[in-house]
């Protein structure tokens, strides 16, 4: 069916958050559109941390273009809730109130309790007409690390996977560089990116000794989390090493999400991949599987440790996305849904 105006205004705010995903947290990638009554079109997307938000560059965006009058009777689109509060930055709503808009469209509502509705209420006292809902599913994924975070407290959690079609993630001798291929190397670089930690056992580095950057793609390197000890000289140094004195799995999702950690990748190995499985503690598996055979049981698997003892104990998710990246293919997957909630 053809497209309103709204979902296409929608479309492109969504847009504009992503062209800004790996730069904003802890605050959530947002992207606005202010179009003046005159049909002109103003855009902005949430700034690093102590930046403007969404809204306000929108707001500067047409002033810059012709004064208060581009912003007297617009309408405004955002992806997530306008914030009613004062942070680091003034309250968005307020602001946009001042600025004598007519009409707000959002995405999705902030279940930050700072924000859980205000934003709206203060737009609706103010008389400014007010539409939740547009594109909400797409917005709502494209948020969904920081929607979580805001509803749980923990950050949003990927294992990320690597394997031969057979689903080995070395050969006997332990090597494993490389299984995949440049491009899916590079797509999970960008997974990196997005990502405010890294998790890895100290295993993985006394073997592979990795740096865990971002080197294959432009953003910020995360912060590097090392379960135990990481030898001295390793290349993952600075680095947080987190160890059972510090507390469990559970216990470091806590700290990082007090760090204001929105998403963590967990790299592994196969020891880490299966502890964070068995705690039910993943909400995304990202799996990239090569056209390459082992041919063989002696090599390592995905996750080590107990597995099912039976077919009726395996553990079943949802299927999100099953795509080709350069030669290998990525799988995503999900804890399945069911009436009492995730598996």
């Amino acid at each position: 069916m053809p497209q309103t105006t709204d979902e296409q205004r929608m479309a492109m705010a969504i847009e504009l958050g992503a062209s800004v995903r790996t730069s904003t947290a802890p605050n959530p990638w947002v992207g606005a559109l202010v179009v003046s009554a005159d049909g002109s079109v103003h855009t902005g997307a949430t700034e690093p941390p102590g930046g403007r938000h969404a809204e306000i560059v929108a707001l500067d965006a047409a002033r810059a273009a012709g004064g208060e009058a581009k912003t007297r009777g617009a309408v405004v689109y955002a992806t997530l809730e306008p914030c009613a509060h004062t942070g680091r930055t003034g309250p968005c709503a307020e602001a946009l109130v001042q600025a004598g808009v007519r009409r707000v469209v959002v995405g999705v509502s902030d279940p930050d309790p700072l924000v859980a509705g205000a934003g709206l209420a203060l737009l609706r006292d103010a008389g400014v007409a007010v539409e939740i809902g547009c594109r909400a599913t797409e917005v709502a994924e494209q948020l969904e690390p920081y929607l979580h975070h805001r509803r749980t407290g923990r950050p949003w959690v990927i294992l990320k996977l690597a394997a031969t079609l057979d689903g080995r993630t070395a050969a006997a001798d332990g090597s494993s560089q490389w299984i995949t291929g440049t491009e899916a190397r590079t797509d999970a670089h960008r997974l990196r990116a997005e990502s405010q930690a890294i998790i890895v056992g100290a295993g993985t580095v006394a073997t592979d000794d990795p740096s865990l950057t971002t080197r294959l793609v432009e953003g910020p390197d995360p912060h590097r989390v090392v379960l135990g000890r990481a030898p001295e000289g390793a290349r993952v140094h600075p680095c947080t090493e987190w160890t059972a004195a510090d507390g469990d799995l559970d216990d470091l999702l806590e700290r990082l999400g007090e760090d204001g950690v929105l998403q963590a990748l967990v790299e592994g190995g196969a020891t880490v991949a299966g502890a964070f499985h068995r705690a039910g503690l993943v909400d995304e598996y990202v799996t990239y599987l090569a056209p390459a055979l082992s041919g063989g049981e002696d090599g390592p698997g995905l996750f080590r440790g107990p597995g099912a003892a039976t077919v009726a104990d395996i553990w079943r998710g949802e299927l999100t996305s099953v795509r080709a990246v350069g030669t290998d293919i990525r799988v995503d997957l999900r804890p399945a849904v069911t009436a009492g909630g995730p598996r």
